[in-house]
């Protein structure tokens, strides 16, 4: 076969994924930077809050192209999931591109029925915050 069906992120999708981030932000008193990206890495959507700081605009950004690339939550971790230690990561983000990976926890893919279609990156707050929030923002689409 030389063709396949490929579920893709729409705007909507984008638009409610931004809206729980932000939402959850908000209720929380933290002003954060939110980009959702299409399983590509290509930017969807970006929002940064009132209050964000502007480092904050290009962590997300990393973060949703790096969740969406590896399909897995960022962290430190290789190819492999192999845990990293400092020399290693610094080596892969330079490998890859500093606007394509990090090892700063916040980025979450959005993957449904199995298949990745986007990636959500969230800075602003602590890195277990951002975590959680690009968790449930991927989850408000149905994503896991």
């Amino acid at each position: 076969m030389y063709v396949a069906n490929a579920k893709r992120l729409t705007l909507a999708g984008a638009r409610k994924i931004a809206a729980t981030a932000i939402g959850m932000a908000d209720g929380a008193g933290v002003a954060i930077s939110v980009a959702i990206a299409d399983a590509g890495g290509n930017l969807l959507l970006f929002e940064r809050m009132d209050g964000g700081r502007f480092h904050t605009v290009h962590s997300a950004t990393t973060k949703a192209t790096c969740a969406a690339s590896s399909k897995r939550p960022t962290a430190a971790r290789g190819a492999q999931g192999q845990p990293l230690d400092v020399t290693h990561a610094i080596g892969l983000a330079l490998a890859a591109g500093q606007e394509r990976w990090t090892a700063m926890e916040g980025g979450c893919p959005v993957i449904v029925d199995g298949e990745c279609i986007g990636g959500v990156g969230v800075s602003g707050g602590s890195f277990e915050f951002d975590e959680g929030v690009a968790q449930a923002a991927a989850a408000s689409i149905g994503g896991s």
